[in-house]
């Protein structure tokens, strides 16, 4: 936020949770390692459902390979169901994206990625995009035994939307 910049990574098919890592993982190469290069973990905050739901076995089995890729451990911590509006994303980025393409019609990915890029504020919030054409699969399940192998480590704190996952587990 202090950087006062966004990404948007704009998805061609299913918004999975394969799609939702993709997109953490095409930040980082382009814009995070850049700027934060001593980064020893990160801090994702999500909503509670759809692709990177709290309970969804995908979602922390991409986190997890992305974390073994970073050699980083990534912690997330959830908002309540029904409380994702309360994510300071929401103001400070796509409010001003859907003021910047109000009354526009939405008619190809390219005027939506412009759009989207083309979004900037007079306090100087600008913001990225690019086309995700890759196509995703639906409805990926994680076996039990590859399940048993992620090091999901819940917190105190509201453990089923808190923890930590770790690039390999603890010896």
């Amino acid at each position: 936020m202090s950087r006062n910049r966004g990404f948007v990574n704009v998805g061609m098919n299913h918004d999975t949770a394969e799609f939702a890592v993709e997109s953490l993982r095409w930040w980082w190469r382009r814009y995070g390692r850049r700027n934060y290069t001593g980064a020893n973990g990160w801090l994702v905050c999500a909503d509670g459902g759809g692709s990177n739901a709290s309970r969804s076995r995908a979602w922390k089995w991409h986190l997890h390979k992305l974390s073994g890729e970073l050699e980083i451990p990534i912690t997330v911590c959830h908002y309540p169901p029904g409380a994702s509006k309360w994510n300071k994303i929401e103001h400070r980025m796509f409010s001003f994206i859907s003021m910047n393409w109000q009354a526009v019609p939405l008619e190809s990915y390219a005027t939506v990625v412009n759009l989207i890029a083309g979004t900037h504020t007079r306090g100087g919030l600008k913001i990225g995009a690019r086309l995700d054409r890759r196509m995703y699969e639906k409805g990926q399940k994680v076996a039990d035994d590859v399940w048993s192998e992620i090091p999901v480590e819940s917190h105190d704190t509201n453990p089923r939307w808190n923890y930590t996952i770790r690039p390999h587990r603890p010896r």
